[in-house]
Parts: C-alpha cells; structure tokens; sequence
C-alpha cells in the first residue's frame, strides 16, 4: 500500500515537473545589436564625435601654442640669461603637463558623456525588452553578447527564439536586414 502511494506521489510529481518544464519559454536577444541598429545610437554617435571635434581643436591649439614657444625657447635660448632660461623651462614643462592633463580631462569627459547619453536609451532597451518578454510569454532572455573578448552566453539557439526583431518592432524601429552573426548566437572562438 505505501509502496503505491509513493509511486503516485512520485508520477504526480513527475506530470507536475513536465508541466512546468512546458511552461518555461526561453529567448534570446542582443542588446548591442539592438543599440547599434537604432536611430537613437547615431545621435549619440553625432554628439560625441562634435564634442570630440571641439576637444581635438583645442588640444591642437594648445600644442601649437606650446610649440610656437618651444621654437621661441630653442632660438633664442642661447641669448636669455640664466633666470629667463630658467623661467621659459619652467613655462614649457607646465605648458606639457597642461597639454596631457588636458588630453586626459577630456577623454574622461567623453567618457562621462557617453554614458550619459547611452543610459536612457539602455533603459528604453532594457524596459522594451522585458515588455516584448512579458507579452510573448518568454520567462527567460538571455543577450548573447558578453562583451568585446568573452565567449558569448548562448551558443546555441533556435532562430524561433531570437526576439530581437520583435524587439525593433516595439521600438518603432524596422529590423535592419538578417545577417549570420545577428541572427543567431555568436559562434565560440576557435582554439
């Protein structure tokens, strides 16, 4: 008697199990695909590469500056005395250290920008992405991207759950053409 009451217990479980197994959906997307084939990613693309411009122009100013008076310094430099030699060596190392503080102020500002321009569009990606889950009954999306030199999540897939398309489409954004490496997960590096 205990041993049929086991065994129905332990089929019940069973049926339990597939029945939940069934009702588990898996996609897959990924997200940067999704934010390089949007609209959103060329104005920031277009914001960076001004601010960059304006940062490369005035670094360039500064270096021509700093040159100008460096040729100033080599020309003359045996005719100055020993405190305006002095001082002009002192200006020119100052005048360097600028010129590198400056290069990295702004590599960091465009960093900072960057960011800055790229987390609401990731929000709107991120929101967009679980809202296209929730009404197509994924319980899972995994991005295949990992990152630049890492081995992506998934490597195998089928194409049925790729929702990237269905991403787009939300998004008011028509899904660019279907290439091999945005269709489906990205291949392994080979060893």
């Amino acid at each position: 008697m205990k041993t049929k009451f086991f065994a129905a217990i332990i089929t019940a479980l069973m049926f339990v199990g597939m029945a939940n197994a069934q009702t588990t959906k898996i996609g897959y997307t990924n997200v940067d695909y999704i934010l390089n084939n949007i609209p959103d990613a060329k104005d920031i693309e277009n914001k960076l590469k001004t601010e960059k411009a304006q940062y490369d122009k005035l670094l360039q100013d500064k270096i021509a500056a700093f040159q100008a008076k460096y040729e100033d310094y080599q020309k003359n430099g045996a005719t100055m005395s020993a405190v305006i030699k002095a001082d002009r060596e002192k200006e020119l190392q100052s005048g360097q250290t600028a010129i590198q503080e400056f290069q990295q102020n702004s590599e960091n500002a465009l960093q900072q920008k960057q960011q800055q321009l790229l987390a609401p569009v990731l929000e709107k990606i991120d929101k967009t992405v679980k809202d296209v889950a929730k009404e197509n009954g994924y319980t899972y999306v995994f991005n295949t991207d990992a990152g630049p030199g890492t081995t992506p999540i998934l490597l195998v897939a089928p194409d049925a759950d790729n929702i990237s398309d269905l991403v787009f489409k939300k998004l008011g954004v028509t899904p660019p053409a279907k290439t091999a490496a945005a269709a489906t997960p990205a291949a392994a590096p080979k060893k």
